[in-house]
């Protein structure tokens, strides 16, 4: 098993538009691997089958149609169209015929806009990360947990919250330096659990089943050792699903990436 996150999600190429990913054991998330690091792999699979680094990831669809089991996956790409300055690709993560994973990623160079740059959304208020001890998991969490670190600011799991929240700190206890940015928050953007677990008073299981991500932040590397401030809101839960917002900050206020999840309630 390992312990590093860029080591558990990294991909070998096996032929043109193939690569092939090894999910260990310890990284599970119920009967299946943790969606983060899944879709961290097809990311990385991806930007490897682009090669075209002036060209950043900016928007990332998922869909999770089944658990991810332990052992050898292949995930296959297929270049959906090459632009000028826009380069769109869908991954499919499969053992054998059984698939676990698909997206759809559109990687752009930066292009001139004809207004200023804007972000409307407001940064969190949150205790500075060194003032907030970690959240002591033990065997509550699931098994891929233990390889992050969380830190709570607000909204405590399973109190009966009037609000469908949560804030706080994430960060991988280990990450290799050679994890890209856009598969690093990919993951990070998952490592955390549903907002609707604020609302609830006892535990139970849920799955991800779509997953969209948005990077907003031009960056060469993320340094794996300062948390990142992690804000989630949950719209609403209808019939067994809960949508959900989610937003990774940098220490310094720096708006990194916007995800919506759609997570089903199994139980």
């Amino acid at each position: 098993m390992t312990e590093d996150l860029e080591v558990a999600s990294r991909v070998r190429r096996v032929r043109p538009g193939v690569f092939e990913l090894s999910i260990a054991d310890g990284w599970q998330q119920g009967r299946g691997a943790f969606g983060g690091l899944t879709i961290a792999a097809m990311v990385r699979a991806v930007e490897a089958h682009a090669e075209t680094p002036e060209r950043k990831l900016r928007s990332l669809t998922v869909a999770l149609p089944g658990p991810a089991m332990l052992g050898e996956h292949e995930i296959e790409i297929e270049s959906l169209r090459v632009g000028s300055g826009q380069s769109t690709f869908s991954a499919r993560l499969r053992q054998g015929a059984d698939v676990s994973g698909s997206c759809v990623a559109v990687l752009g160079r930066s292009r001139a806009a004809s207004v200023s740059e804007f972000r409307e959304l407001e940064r969190p208020e949150l205790f500075a990360w060194r003032e907030v001890a970690p959240v002591a998991l033990g065997n509550n969490g699931p098994t891929f947990a233990r390889h992050f670190e969380y830190r709570l600011n607000q909204f405590i799991p399973f109190t009966g919250s009037p609000s469908a929240r949560t804030l706080g700190w994430v960060r991988p206890r280990q990450c290799g330096a050679a994890m890209s940015v856009a598969a690093y928050l990919a993951a990070l953007s998952d490592a955390w659990w549903p907002t609707a677990f604020s609302r609830a008073t006892q535990p139970m299981a849920v799955a991800t089943v779509a997953f969209t991500l948005q990077i907003v932040a031009t960056l060469e590397r993320i340094d794996p050792s300062i948390p990142l401030a992690f804000r989630g809101h949950g719209w609403l839960l209808h019939e067994g699903y809960c949508v959900e917002q989610r937003e990774l900050w940098s220490e310094d206020g720096e708006l990194l990436a916007l995800n919506q999840q759609t997570f089903a309630i199994i139980k």
